[in-house]
């Protein structure tokens, strides 16, 4: 048996690519830069880059997080990162023609908070905003107007992965601040979803389900009208019985 030869293995580079999501004004957003150099310079594009040579995943996100958008991640070793964000390996994608410099490799990743503030261009991004991603993923096909290489389709599966996710976790929860209201976390499901959910049942459900959701001991009226209670995380990972998605 012949020796290990690196050589007769071709190269190629490794990437990170970021799929932010938050919920701003009711909608399901999602943080996209665009480019400032080629390839698909101009277009709008997940944020991400290059992984170094002496960093490990989850350090290359958490950097180009902070690099691209201005957004920090204190601990990119653990599930929590910056701003109290959910933060976890989405997929990886390696079409051999998905970049036109080279052969490269992306480990997308899944970033879920709430309250994200304005991001801040920089790195080899040139402007960066918070987009629908009903906006974003109804541009794939049209010329020039969809995301560069094929974020389209790791943004897709970014925002699956949360819709199907709230189902069967508590991970609705990460898009709300430390204490919430039933009726916020009514909201995050409805705009991950994109429908409408009865208040009556959704408060049945999510306050009956064991381990999901603990009294805080204060009310708010921030949301206006009547004061209602305010809760918190329960610590629950699985929700028994789940969160099933309305058929649409």
């Amino acid at each position: 048996m012949s020796p290990y030869d690196p050589s007769a293995f071709p190269p190629f580079a490794v990437t990170v690519d970021l799929v932010v999501l938050t919920v701003r004004r009711h909608a399901l957003c999602a943080l996209v830069v665009r480019r400032g150099e080629q390839p698909f310079q101009g277009r709008w594009a997940l944020p991400g880059g290059f992984v170094r040579g002496d960093e490990d995943l989850a350090a290359a996100a958490a950097r180009e997080l902070s690099e691209e958008t201005g957004l920090c991640a204190h601990d990119p070793t653990a599930p929590e990162v910056g701003n109290g964000a959910h933060l976890e390996q989405l997929a990886t994608y390696g079409d051999p023609k998905r970049d036109p410099r080279m052969r490269v490799v992306s480990v997308a990743h899944l970033v879920l908070a709430p309250d994200l503030p304005a991001p801040r261009a920089g790195g080899d991004a040139n402007s960066a905003r918070w987009a629908p991603v009903d906006e974003l993923l109804s541009a794939a096909g049209q010329a020039g107007a969809g995301l560069a290489f094929d974020h389209e389709r790791i943004l897709a599966d970014g925002v699956e992965r949360a819709r199907s996710k709230i189902e069967y976790s508590s991970l609705a929860t990460a898009f709300c601040p430390p204490e919430f209201t039933v009726g916020e976390l009514r909201r995050v499901y409805e705009a991950v979803w994109g429908v409408a959910l009865d208040p009556r049942n959704f408060h049945r459900k999510v306050t009956g389900t064991p381990g999901f959701l603990v009294p805080a001991g204060g009310t708010t009226t921030r949301q206006g009208g009547r004061p209602a209670q305010l809760f918190r995380a329960g610590g629950a990972t699985l929700l028994n019985p789940p969160m099933l998605r309305p058929e649409v």
